[in-house]
């Protein structure tokens, strides 16, 4: 049977079989390839599977086969430090819940998650949410910041999961597709869930019954039906975004501003930090540039190569 993996909670797996849309309880059968990536969890949400339902385990699954990725989010493993952690696979799109205030989500979070996803050729829209807290000051800023990423082409939505602001603007950004939500702890992720998915503790309740049944779970990504068609992966809130899979040069290319001006450098391995002639420092300066993504860049490049 085929089915699509909802919940990972370690080594068992909660898959929604595709042709019925009934939930298995599975596990890994043996040693799993992880197509060459160095990554902590095998499987993640949002992965297509092939299983097997065992009759004499009271209908648990093995998983013995998994389909080609389309695109993945990853980050670098929480645990295991040479290890990545594939948040998510086969994503329509990306939505980044940032928060102005209580708490401040700094530029370069929202930074480093752009590039993750544009490495991976997945679209990104950012939600701003608790936008009812903000007064004239952070609402002048809150446009500023829109203004910046719309240019780079990431659309921005204001919004509110306290009074509603917004939210049926992103109910149809939703429609059809199969989306990830993230963000910092904090942010309230879990209050604009509740309110785009009304009966959430109907649609997780036959999912939980399987993945409680005698397993230990600690933080995990779930997805989540919102209608027929259309489904929300919910995550663990993030502390920090690693980098993972970057070669040495090709950060830049992974900022849309900056990826325009790299055959204008005067070096073709330019890294746009000393270099003589470097068009992308001289954008920086002439203001084409916006000087927090550039210092994004530079936090990105440096932690890198602290890691080499």
């Amino acid at each position: 049977m085929t089915g699509i993996i909802v919940r990972s909670t370690g080594s068992w797996y909660v898959v929604r079989e595709i042709s019925t849309g009934q939930f298995h309880h599975c596990r890994l059968r043996g040693k799993f390839k992880n197509q060459g990536l160095k990554v902590s969890n095998p499987l993640a949400v949002g992965d297509e599977v092939e299983f097997t339902v065992e009759e004499q385990t009271e209908g648990a699954g093995v998983i013995h086969h998994i389909a080609p990725r389309r695109n993945y989010i990853i980050r670098r493993s929480v645990h295991k430090t040479e290890h990545a952690h594939i948040v998510a696979a086969n994503l329509d799109q990306a939505l980044l819940v940032v928060t102005l205030a209580s708490p401040a989500t700094s530029f370069g979070f929202i930074d480093r998650f752009l590039v993750t996803a544009e490495a991976y050729h997945i679209p990104v829209r950012l939600l701003f949410n608790k936008a009812d807290l903000y007064d004239d000051d952070l609402n002048d800023y809150l446009g500023q910041i829109q203004q910046l990423y719309e240019s780079l082409g990431y659309p921005g939505l204001r919004c509110s999961a306290h009074t509603g602001e917004g939210l049926a603007d992103v109910d149809a950004l939703l429609d059809g597709r199969v989306s990830l939500l993230s963000g910092h702890s904090g942010v309230g992720k879990s209050t604009l869930i509740n309110a785009l998915v009304p009966d959430l503790d109907l649609k997780t309740a036959e999912i939980s019954q399987f993945s409680d049944k005698g397993v230990h779970t600690t933080t995990f990504a779930e997805m989540l039906e919102v209608r027929p068609g259309t489904y929300l992966i919910d995550t663990p809130g993030i502390k920090e975004l690693g980098l993972v899979d970057m070669k040495a040069g090709e950060l830049a290319h992974y900022f849309p501003e900056m990826r325009a001006l790299l055959n204008q450098c005067r070096y073709h391995n330019c890294q746009h930090l000393h270099e003589p002639g470097c068009a992308v420092r001289e954008a920086v300066d002439k203001g084409r540039i916006a000087l927090p993504r550039y210092d994004s860049y530079l936090s990105m490049q440096q932690a890198d190569d602290n890691r080499r």
